[in-house]
C-alpha cells in the first residue's frame, strides 16, 4: 500500500468522524468490520470511525491490518493488534470473550472483504454470542456480491431474479473436487465458487464437465487489473490460457444457472458424448445420469447407439 495513501484519507477520516460518530456503539460489543477487497476506497465510513473508536482490532494478520490502518492514517500500537486466525481461533476468541467481559469493543477484520465469509470469523463470533456478548457487523466489501452484481443472473425459465448457492472453495484433492462438481452440476440456481491462484487451472479442467453452462469468472475484483468475463464452461481452461496474467490473482466464479428441466434430455447426451471416449459405456452412463438428471435406461440406449454409429 502506498505510503501517500495516508494523506489521501485523511479527509474520508474526518468525514467518518462526522458523519458516524453521533451513531451508538455499545461496549462490550465484538463490530464485525467487511474491509476492501483490492480498492482502499470502497471501506465504509462506519468502518473507519469504528477502527479508530475500538480499543482493540483483532485481526487475521496482523501486519496485514497494521498496514491497511496506516493507509487510512488510523495509529495503532502492535498491543492493540490482536492475532485470531484460522489456526488459533478458538483460543483466541476465549481471550476477545474476556476483553468483552471487561466492557471493551473490539473490531475483527479478515484479511479482505467480510468475515467470516469463506474467511476466518465465524467461531469468534459464535464463541462470542454463546457467552453473551453482542455482535454487531458493518457490511461492506465482499468478493461474492461484488461477482454477483456483474454477472446478469436471470432464472432459467423465468423472468425473475435468480437465487444462487454459495459452495466457496472446492475441495484441494482431484477426486473430491470432481464429486463436487458433479453435485453442483444437479444444483439448478446459481452458484458462487472462490478459487487460489494456484489452483485455478485445475478447477478451469474440472469445470470442462458442465460444457456449455455458463461460468462469469472475476479476477483481481476492484483492483487495477480486474477481469470479468463470462464463458461457457468447456472453454475456461482455452480463455484462461489465452493471456498469461489470466492465472494470477484471486478469483470468484459464479456458474449460471443450469437450463431448464425441459432440457434435461439434450443435456444428458450432451454430457454422455464427452465422458464415451474416457470411459467405459456403463461408467459414462452412470455419471451422465447423475450429472444431467436424465434417465438412465434412456442414456444407455443412446450409448449403444453412439457406439454403433462410431464403430460404422
Amino acid at each position: 500500500m502506498p505510503a501517500a495513501s495516508t494523506s489521501l484519507f485523511r479527509t474520508a477520516l474526518q468525514a467518518a468522524r462526522d458523519a458516524a460518530g453521533s451513531q451508538d456503539y455499545p461496549q462490550g460489543t465484538l463490530y464485525v468490520v467487511a474491509t476492501p477487497i483490492g480498492n482502499l476506497a470502497d471501506v465504509t465510513l462506519r468502518a473507519l470511525h469504528v477502527l479508530e473508536l475500538a480499543d482493540a482490532v483483532a485481526c487475521e494478520d496482523t501486519r496485514h491490518t497494521q498496514s491497511l490502518l496506516r493507509a487510512y492514517g488510523i495509529d495503532r500500537k502492535g498491543s492493540q493488534l490482536l492475532a485470531v486466525h484460522q489456526h488459533n481461533e478458538a483460543e483466541a476468541a476465549q481471550m476477545v470473550v474476556a476483553r468483552l467481559a471487561q466492557g471493551e469493543r473490539i473490531a475483527y477484520v479478515s484479511d479482505a472483504g467480510t468475515p467470516g465469509v469463506s474467511d476466518p470469523g465465524a467461531r469468534l463470533a459464535a464463541a462470542v454470542r454463546a457467552a453473551g456478548h453482542r455482535v454487531l457487523p458493518l457490511p461492506g466489501a465482499s468478493s461474492v456480491t461484488t461477482l454477483l452484481s456483474a454477472a446478469g443472473l436471470v432464472a432459467a425459465d423465468s423472468d425473475d431474479y435468480s437465487a444462487f448457492v454459495f459452495a466457496g472453495f472446492l475441495p484441494t484433492k482431484a477426486t473430491e473436487r470432481d464429486g463436487a462438481i458433479q453435485r453442483l452440476a444437479q444444483e439448478p440456481r446459481a452458484v458462487v465458487l472462490l478459487e487460489a491462484p494456484h489452483r485455478i487451472e485445475a478447477v478451469a479442467r474440472a469445470l470442462a464437465v458442465l460444457g456449455e453452462r455458463r461460468v462469469t469468472l472475476g479476477r483481481e475484483l476492484t483492483k487495477q487489473f480486474e477481469e470479468i468475463e463470462t464463458v461457457p464452461a468447456a472453454q475456461l481452461s482455452e480463455w484462461l490460457a489465452a493471456k498469461e496474467q489470466r492465472t494470477r490473482g484471486e478469483f470468484a466464479l459464479v456458474l449460471h444457472p443450469s437450463a431448464s428441466r425441459d432440457g434435461t434430455a439434450d443435456e444428458g447426451e450432451r454430457v454422455l458424448r464427452l465422458l464415451l471416449p474416457e470411459l467405459p459405456v456403463k461408467t459414462a452412463v452412470r455419471l451422465a445420469a447423475e450429472i444431467s438428471g436424465a434417465p438412465r435406461n434412456a442414456l444407455y440406449e443412446r450409448a449403444l447407439q453412439l457406439k454403433e454409429a462410431d464403430a460404422g
